[in-house]
């Protein structure tokens, strides 16, 4: 195993405190499936892009079921971990395996995030019928987290810590 150096292990967790607050800080409930939209996804998004698929996977695993646990949904935050991981995951993969524009890692990730709450809610949670009335919210904030994501990426790849930092 690749060793982490401090830098990393900050920016590691910088972007989980980031992702954590982010997701805390606006939240639109869904009265149907007692969630709620969020701008997390934004800063899971940005790791994974600048950082890699695997820190992006654990920043928006940790981030977002941190945040779930802290604003009182922990009964999500398993679901989250996985859903929230996987779209962090995505973004930096795509970003990193293809020559995909960022935006369209950025979406793909933010379509499996909605897809894998539909999955985790229809089949563990509720129904299916009741996990649809999430899924058009959750492919929303999925887009809005990947435009917002793109915007911030090209002015987060100047930072001078991460300009150092590999991959």
């Amino acid at each position: 195993m690749k060793k982490l150096s401090t830098q990393k292990l900050t920016l590691i967790a910088m972007f989980i405190a980031l992702t954590a607050l982010a997701t805390m800080v606006i939240q639109i409930p869904i009265p149907a499936t007692k969630g709620y939209l969020n701008i997390g996804d934004t800063l899971l998004i940005c790791a994974g892009l600048l950082l890699g698929k695997t820190v992006g996977g654990i920043v928006g695993g940790i981030g977002s079921a941190l945040a779930d646990i802290l604003s009182g949904y922990a009964f999500y935050a398993p679901i989250t971990l996985v859903v929230k991981g996987l779209e962090g995951y995505v973004a930096g993969a795509l970003n990193e395996k293809t020559k995909l524009p960022p935006i369209v890692s950025a979406i793909v990730a933010g379509f499996i995030m909605a897809l894998g709450y539909l999955l985790a809610e229809g089949i563990i949670l509720y129904n299916f019928p009741t996990a649809l009335a999430s899924f058009v919210p959750n492919i929303l904030q999925g887009i809005a987290g990947a435009v917002l994501a793109t915007i911030l990426y090209p002015l987060l790849q100047k930072a001078p810590i991460l300009m150092k930092e590999e991959k």
